[in-house]
């Protein structure tokens, strides 16, 4: 990645599938911010809009002890998470679309 976009917190409610849906043809990596309670809900709302497949990082706790990273699709993250009581700051990083692709 040489280019990205910081997106921050997506909407909580209203607006949230159209910014989405907006970022969908993004060819630069993009960087959310998300809460411990939402992380795998928006990854499963992420896999249904950009695809399942599309690749992707979650980072918790950065610069503390607990720091952890998981790699892999949208989907796979988003179904990871969803059993785990998950805990600490959230740092999404999604693949832009390839540029052939746009």
């Amino acid at each position: 990645c040489d280019r990205f976009t910081f997106e921050g917190f997506l909407p909580v409610k209203k607006g949230r599938k159209t910014r989405l849906e907006s970022l969908s043809t993004e060819i630069r990596t993009m960087v959310f911010y998300e809460s411990p309670y939402r992380v795998a809900k928006t990854l499963l709302e992420m896999a249904a809009v950009f695809g399942e497949d599309r690749m992707a990082s979650v980072s918790r706790e950065l610069s503390k002890k607990f720091e952890e990273t998981l790699r892999g699709g949208l989907k796979e993250l988003g179904e990871t998470l969803k059993d785990r009581n998950a805990k600490g700051e959230f740092v999404i990083v999604v693949e832009g679309i390839n540029e052939k692709q746009a």
